[in-house]
Formats: C-alpha cells, sequence, structure tokens
C-alpha cells in the first residue's frame, strides 16, 4: 500500500525537473533572438553608397565603412548584456538549489527520512490522540442534540473523523499480526513505513477535519453566552445519574449474591469511581458558577465542560453495571437452550459413519469435555453465565469445523457473550482513556468491525469476542503502569479526571471538547 504522501512526492520531482528544462531552453532561445536580430537588422537597414564620383571613392569609402562598424558594435551591446547576467542568474540559481537540496526536507529535494521507530511512536501517539477527540466529539454531540440544537453538520464531520480513524486502526492491526505471525520486517520495511505514513495521515485528516468544524459547534453551544442555563441543566443530570449510581451499587450487591464472584469481577468497583468522577463534577460546577457570576464566560466554559466530562464517565459506568446485569440474566436464561443445541450438534456428528466421524475425533472430545464441564458447573451452584455460554459457543464452533453459519443480528446465544465483552472493554477504554494506550484500542476497534451490523458467522463472533477481552486485559496492564495520578491544580477528584483523560497533566491540562487537538491546546489557557 501506498501512502498518498509517498505517491505526491514522487509525482512532484518530475514535474519540477520538466519545469525547470523548459525554462532553460526558452532562455536559450530568446537569448539567441537577441544575437540574431541586430545583425539581420543591420544588413535589412544598411543605408545604400550613393555612386560618387572617382576622385570621391577615397573618401566616401571610409565614411561607409566607420558607419558600418559602429552601428554593428552598437546593436551587439544589449544582448551581450543580457546573455552575462542571464549566465550569472543561472549560476546563482544552480548554486542555491546545490544548498537546498543539501539541507531540504520537503518535498521535491532529497527528504529527510524519518527513521521507522519513530514513525511508529508517532502513528500510535495520533491513534490514541484522535481516538479521545472522537470520543469527546461524540459526548459533546449528545449534549447538544438533547437541548435540540441542529447538529446535522458536524455529525456529518464527525462520521468523517470515525471513518478515517476506523481505517487507521485497521491498518495498525494489520502491522500487530503480521508481528505477532513473525513477519520479517528486513524485507518490508518500505511497506510499513508507507502504512504507518497513512496512519499518520488519517490521524491528521481527522483531527484537522474536527479543528475545523470546532468553531461552528462552539456557536451552536455558546457555553460562554449560556452559562447558566448550561449550568442548571448539568446540575439536573448530576442529580439523576448521583440516584443511578446509588442504584448501581445496589446492583453490584445484588450480582455478588446470585452469581459466581467472577461474574461481577469487571464492574466491582466501578461505583465507586462513579462518585470520583461526581466529586470532580461537583468541584467544577462550583467553580464554573463562580466564574459565571462575575461574568467571565470563557473560564466559566472551561470548568463546565471539565465537569460535564467527569459527569459522562460517571454516567457511563453505572450503565456498564446495569448492562452487565441484562446481560448475565440473558445469558442465564438462555444457556440451558444453547447447551440443548449443542449436545445436539454432538450427537448427530457422533452418529456419522465411522469414515466421516474419522476426521471429528478431536473435535467431538473437545466439545464433550466444554459440555461436560458447563453442565458440572451450572448444577453446583452460583457460576458465571456469560463465560458458561462463551464455552457452548465454542463447543458448537468445533462440531461445526470453527466455520458455522451466520448469526443475524440481535439473535442468537452466540452474541451475548461477544457484545458483553465488547460493550465491557469500550467503557473501561473510555472511563480510563487518559492511561490506555494504542494497542488495546486496536484490539477493540477490531472487534467493534466484526461485531458491525448485519449477519456475523460464528468464528467471527468468536474472535471479536477474544479480541474485546485482550483488549480489556492490555488497558487493564495501562492503568496499572500508569498508577495514581495526583491530583495537581484540577482540584478534588483530579486523579480519577486525569485517569479518565478529562484533564491531562495531574491536573493541569485543560478539558477536552468537540475538535482537534488544536481546540484542545487553544482552550487549555482558561483552564486554571
Amino acid at each position: 500500500m501506498t501512502s498518498p504522501l509517498s505517491r505526491s512526492r514522487s509525482r512532484r520531482v518530475p514535474s519540477h525537473i520538466a519545469v525547470r528544462v523548459a525554462h532553460a531552453v526558452l532562455g536559450g532561445l530568446v537569448a539567441m533572438g537577441w544575437l540574431v536580430l541586430p545583425l539581420a537588422r543591420a544588413g535589412a537597414e544598411a543605408p545604400a553608397v550613393p555612386a560618387v564620383p572617382a576622385r570621391d571613392a577615397g573618401v566616401a569609402a571610409p565614411r561607409a565603412a566607420t558607419a558600418q562598424d559602429g552601428t554593428t558594435t552598437g546593436d551587439l551591446v544589449p544582448p551581450l548584456v543580457a546573455v552575462g547576467a542571464a549566465g550569472a542568474l543561472a549560476a546563482y540559481g544552480y548554486g542555491r538549489r546545490r544548498r537546498r537540496a543539501a539541507t531540504r526536507t520537503t518535498p521535491g529535494g532529497t527528504p529527510e527520512v524519518t527513521p521507522l521507530p519513530e514513525l511508529d511512536l508517532r502513528a500510535r501517539r495520533l491513534l490514541v490522540e484522535t481516538d479521545d477527540c472522537v470520543r469527546v466529539a461524540t459526548e459533546e454531540l449528545a449534549l447538544a442534540a438533547d437541548r435540540g440544537d441542529a447538529v446535522e453538520p458536524y455529525v456529518y464531520e464527525l462520521r468523517h473523523a470515525e471513518t478515517g480513524l476506523a481505517a487507521a486502526f485497521r491498518l495498525r492491526q494489520r502491522l500487530d499480526e503480521e508481528d505477532t505471525a513473525g513477519a520479517d520486517r528486513a524485507e518490508g520495511q518500505d511497506e510499513r513505513r508507507d502504512v504507518l505514513e497513512e496512519i499518520v495521515a488519517r490521524c491528521q485528516d481527522a483531527g484537522q477535519r474536527l479543528d475545523a468544524a470546532a468553531p461552528g459547534f462552539d456557536q451552536i453551544r455558546a457555553l460562554e453566552r449560556n452559562a447558566v442555563a448550561a449550568l442548571e441543566a448539568a446540575e439536573t443530570r448530576f442529580r439523576d445519574v448521583a440516584a443511578r449510581i446509588r442504584a448501581a451499587e445496589a446492583t453490584i450487591t445484588d450480582l455478588h449474591e446470585r452469581y459466581a464472584p467472577a461474574a461481577s469481577l469487571s464492574v466491582a468497583g466501578d461505583a465507586e469511581q462513579a462518585k470520583d468522577r461526581l466529586l470532580f463534577t461537583t468541584s467544577h460546577l462550583n467553580q464554573a458558577r463562580q466564574y459565571a457570576d462575575r461574568g467571565d464566560g470563557a473560564k466559566a466554559a472551561a470548568h463546565l465542560r471539565a465537569a460535564e466530562g467527569a459527569l459522562a464517565q460517571a454516567s457511563a459506568l453505572a450503565d456498564g453495571v446495569d448492562r452487565l446485569a441484562r446481560d448475565l440474566d440473558s445469558a442465564a436464561a438462555g444457556l440451558p437452550a444453547a447447551v440443548t443445541a449443542a449436545q445436539s450438534e454432538w450427537n448427530a456428528a457422533r452418529s456419522l459413519p465411522p469414515d466421516a466421524r474419522a476426521g471429528l475425533v478431536g473435535r467431538l472430545g473437545h466439545a464433550e469435555a466444554l459440555l461436560s464441564a458447563v453442565r458440572h458447573e451450572t448444577a453446583a451452584g452460583p457460576h458465571d453465565p456469560l463465560d458458561a455460554l462463551r464455552r457452548v459457543t465454542e463447543a458448537a464452533a468445533s462440531l461445526a469445523g470453527a466455520v458455522g453459519g451466520d448469526v443475524p443480528e440481535g439473535s442468537g446465544h452466540a452474541l451475548v457473550p461477544a457484545r458483553s465483552a465488547l460493550a465491557g472493554a469500550t467503557c473501561f477504554v473510555g472511563t480510563h482513556r487518559g492511561a490506555v494506550g494504542s494497542e488495546a484500542r486496536t484490539r477493540l476497534a477490531e472487534a467493534r468491525r466484526l461485531l458491525g451490523p448485519g449477519s456475523v458467522p460464528l468464528a467471527e463472533v468468536l474472535r471479536a469476542d477474544g479480541l474485546a477481552r485482550e483488549a480489556r486485559r492490555l488497558a487493564e496492564r495501562d492503568v496499572r503502569a500508569y498508577g495514581n495520578p495526583s491530583g495537581g491544580r484540577g482540584g478534588a477528584g483530579a486523579g480519577g479526571a486525569v485517569l479518565g483523560g478529562i484533564l491531562l497533566s495531574d491536573g493541569e491540562g485543560g478539558p477536552m471538547s468537540y475538535g482537534g487537538p488544536r481546540t484542545r491546546g487553544r482552550r487549555g489557557a482558561f483552564f486554571t
């Protein structure tokens, strides 16, 4: 794959050379014209020498020669000066081009090649940065849409950015798969560079599109002018989210009683994290109110954005608990039927003629072991129905040769564990994005792509489920390595806000909003 940057660079270099050659030829023809034209005019316009008597011939001849010589020399002076000036300019231009070619880093000269490891790090950084911008833009669009604002143009820009980001993540996934497979990097350095350059280009394009649309979106939201009304809406939402968090705590307790501890382990600390985000929200709603009362709309809007970001994450954490409870109930309800269906497939395969069954011995044994383990766990007492349903799905896929049929969207027990894992990983990455790197986000994007709308082959359901769980594992690893950030200047709850990517640099960076990287950089100055 060749990136747009490298393709445009290869096209522009020959065109510059052709233009320079054409200029040199044109200059030569003009100089020749200047040299030839005076000679032709001298011959055409020379006055006829009148016949003179013989006695005056000796005097007339010298006069004619003098006149002819004077005209020719005078006419040759301008062309000679022009040729000399052209030669001097050509020499100066040649020397200047030589000096520029030695130090040039732009297309058209010898480019300064970025080392491949540095380019790889830049691509990873831009993936994280662009993914954060897209996530926050989605949250702000939802707030604006709830208020009834006309957000269609900005939804279009966001969809464009999402499409470019998804393509960049797909390219990153391809590179990671090649690395895992042990591909020979020495033979594919140029192709790898092209892919990395395209990732960079797509991320930059997405960020620029959001940056360009941000001023218009600001006019729609008008937080600086309507801070008081926006504060009232945020405070109303705050009370609603606080009530839902109290309900989420009760839900987690209920899940511990009904299912095995592993079933609700992924949301065990979500209620406490949501409370931490609410603490941050309270602090910055108060500061936004103070600045609004002083008439400082810019600072009021900055603190209001920070509060809205924390409130959105608190809401997402509460939603995650409710969603997991629904998924566990759905898996528990569908597990008996899934076991029965898988057992029927096992019986059908077992009854095949011996010659047809010879290649299925290993698969039959694997499926039987999985089904037996699930029956034992469900009979023993509280268990994890999502994990049990996942293993039943694996058994069915094993009997089908790991190919299986299509699972329609919204139906089929196989989709329940995969979609639950995807939703859980999405929530975790979104509420810990300040620490999560590109690898976890790449696996998450690939799982989302595989579980897109429409029918999903069973093999892709299982692969998406594995990728989503891997994304969660990698994200948790990143969070452990990141540690516990301090509050800095962000006030109460700022450590969680930094971990959630609401603030940067331990509370010193400004809050994110609809827009790209440049938009956040401009607004950080208002957050103190």
